[in-house]
């Protein structure tokens, strides 16, 4: 996975975000670790969004998304199905070696 420093994204006011498998930092957070288990987290959803096509990743994370927020509220981002995977296995490190292909789809159901 790619890491970037940027000025511009992520917007103001947030850390950093994965795009299309590149992780993106705001730039005045440059010389500062980024800490393993975050690197890992997004490598896992830099694969869910290899084997899904990276459009189709988007357009199913953002309807999860506005789904949970109508059942969940303000902790829809933490119910959805790439995050949990992504956050129960951040401190895995060798995960990705053993990770079966679409395995987020197994946390879709839980609450």
């Amino acid at each position: 996975m790619k890491v970037k420093y940027s000025k511009i994204i992520p917007f103001k006011g947030f850390y950093a975000i994965n795009l299309f498998g590149t992780y993106f930092i705001r730039e005045e957070y440059k010389g500062q670790k980024v800490p393993k288990t975050t690197l890992n987290h997004e490598a896992i959803h830099t694969a869910q969004m290899k084997e899904m096509g990276y459009i189709f990743f988007y357009i199913w994370y953002f309807i999860e998304w506005l789904i949970r927020l109508a059942i969940n509220g303000r902790y829809a981002y933490y119910c959805i199905s790439f995050e949990r995977e992504a956050y129960e296995n951040e401190k895995k490190y060798k995960y990705l070696n053993t990770r079966k292909p679409y395995s987020w789809f197994r946390y879709y159901g839980k609450k």
